[in-house]
């Protein structure tokens, strides 16, 4: 397996000729926080960052660190990813104001061990961040991609969540309207974006679309909210730290990860490896393909 020394050597070799336009949604915090402030340290600020999330402080104090040149160019787009209309309005926005996107990097979601909890669209809030709204991002924003990748540029979408942890799907109760639970959920939303990135590469199969499992990283949504659980913070913390990374290591390996790949559907682990599309964790099928993107098509607009 790859070193982090040599990945680090790699990531520092990142020299466009162009000017990176990179969209970081859910940009404001944990992961996506970290591989911005990657990318930004890696480009030396010659890149257009949009940070997307929902906390306009905590974006601005992040925009704050990155290092400044003449081309830099930093921004930040609020939008509360639960709800369809929200990204439509921000991708909207989008379109219209930018000439193209190189990088697409999605990592929203929240931790919580409540059921099954519906938006006033009608669709359970976890499923909304790790699957629904990370889908319609790829999605609405593909033609700026397609500009990128017909200028000759990288055009690359990353979704952050649970790649090799997939399981079989009930494709007559997509959405889970019936059979939710936390467990179902969470096997649902791995296996929805492995077949969302095949999907995208079946319409696109000049760009590269990755699914990866970012592992155990020290970040603030692995704090525990549930007040019964708060006291143990330190002793879970204590436990988990042999077997989790930083969020800054985190971020070398998925800024690597977002970089590798021209072209086809990627799934990667927790250090960037491609993980083989076989197994245990994968359950993709023509059929589940076709039945999720018209399901999704339907439950985003």
């Amino acid at each position: 397996m790859t070193t982090l020394s040599a990945i680090r050597t790699a990531n520092a070799a990142f020299s466009p000729s162009y000017l990176p336009v990179a969209l970081f949604v859910g940009g404001t915090s944990g992961i996506g926080h970290a591989t911005a402030e990657a990318f930004a340290r890696y480009t030396k600020g010659d890149a257009h960052i949009i940070i997307c999330g929902r906390n306009r402080a905590a974006a601005d104090s992040i925009i704050a660190s990155f290092p400044k040149s003449v081309k830099s160019r930093y921004e930040f787009l609020e939008c509360d990813a639960t709800l369809m209309k929200n990204v439509q309005a921000t991708t909207t926005s989008l379109l219209s104001t930018l000439p193209k996107l190189n990088y697409l990097f999605i990592t929203t979601g929240y931790l919580t061990l409540k059921g099954r909890d519906e938006t006033s669209e009608g669709i359970d809030k976890k499923l909304a961040l790790n699957y629904y709204a990370r889908w319609k991002f790829i999605h609405d924003l593909m033609p700026l991609l397609r500009k990128a990748k017909d200028a000759g540029e990288d055009a690359k979408a990353m979704s952050v969540l649970a790649a090799g942890h997939g399981g079989p799907i009930d494709l007559d109760d997509l959405g889970l309207k019936k059979g939710f639970s936390l467990s179902a959920a969470a096997v649902a939303a791995a296996t929805y974006n492995d077949l969302m990135i095949e999907s995208f590469t079946e319409q696109q199969p000049d760009m590269a679309f990755t699914h990866m499992f970012p592992g155990v990283v020290r970040t603030p949504m692995s704090i525990p909210k549930h007040w019964a659980l708060k006291p143990f913070t330190p002793l879970i913390y204590a436990l988990a730290y042999p077997f989790s990374i930083s969020m800054s290591e985190s971020a070398e390996y998925h800024f690597h990860a977002l970089l590798k790949g021209e072209n086809g559907s990627f799934r990667r682990g927790s250090k960037g490896e491609a993980l083989e599309n076989k197994g245990k964790s994968y359950f993709s099928t023509e059929e589940a393909r076709k039945k999720l993107w018209e399901h999704t098509l339907q439950a985003t607009t």
